[in-house]
């Protein structure tokens, strides 16, 4: 059994992520912003957790007490045309999935490190490997992430510390509720956030035809595995859209994989 601390509980991967690894017999510490939105977590612990301000993350670490795994999931996305996207959001953005992810590294791994053991799971997306109109943003955080996530692998192996980035495709999760969107209600950009919705429908999940995509939970079995299972290598993937987009992108130089993805998702932009 180990101590596991979740960010970002308070809905989506994180919430059944929490519930996964409980099940599984782990001491949870489930946290989230708005500490009323895990009340009803059957965990170890629930604390309020603001992973943006120094201040909280202190306190939060040390009411967690000694942490065998951090699962650094809180994080949420601004969509539109690079050309477009307000560089104050953007930066806001970067400060809750890079910084925010790297400030909890740096609160836990000293006593990790200390211990000669632990697990980081950071929560990064397909869009981490594969960039894709509207959402450079979200993706450009995600690929600071995987960055941050690789050196972070180098440096801490040698003291018994695994490092997992996971990588999800679509799931069906709330993240769409609290996603920002720019520039995209009137031309230039309007038509291709249409085109792009339309083509994203195109890639598989997993789910029947029509259905909507697996839920979370999905992921939280795979991230719950991932900590279980020290073999993990350092990217895991998870859903059949996003095994079939790495497994392609590792396959093809850009030209080839930009004109691969257009056939098979009718976009013409």
């Amino acid at each position: 059994m180990a101590r596991i601390l979740i960010t970002g509980c308070s809905s989506g991967i994180g919430r059944a992520t929490a519930v996964e690894l409980a099940k599984r017999g782990h001491e949870v510490v489930a946290t989230a912003r708005r500490p009323e939105t895990i009340e009803d977590l059957d965990v170890a612990m629930r604390l309020a957790l603001d992973v943006v301000d120094d201040a909280s993350v202190r306190a939060a670490v040390a009411g967690a007490g000694d942490v065998d795994v951090l699962v650094n999931n809180a994080g949420y996305g601004v969509v539109g045309p690079v050309e477009r996207l307000p560089l104050d959001d953007v930066r806001r953005m970067f400060e809750t999935n890079v910084f925010g992810a790297w400030r909890m590294i740096q609160a836990v791994l000293p006593a990790m490190r200390a211990r000669g053991s632990g697990v980081i799971v950071n929560v990064s997306s397909l869009a981490g490997r594969v960039s894709s109109p509207l959402n450079g943003g979200y993706s450009g955080s995600k690929y600071a992430l995987e960055a941050v996530s690789e050196a972070l692998h180098y440096e801490v192996g040698h003291f018994g510390i695994r490092v997992v980035v996971v990588e999800p495709g679509r799931f069906a999760t709330r993240f769409g509720e609290t996603e920002q969107r720019f520039a995209l209600d009137g031309p230039p950009y309007d038509e291709l956030d249409r085109l792009w919705h339309e083509a994203q429908a195109k890639l598989p999940t997993g789910a029947e035809a029509g259905s909507e995509p697996p839920g979370p939970e999905v992921v939280a079995v795979a991230i719950a595995d991932a900590i279980e299972d020290d073999t993990t290598p350092l990217r895991r993937p998870v859903g059949v859209d996003a095994e079939m987009v790495v497994a392609t992108r590792a396959s093809m130089d850009d030209a080839t994989f930009e004109a691969t993805m257009r056939e098979v998702l009718g976009l013409d932009w």
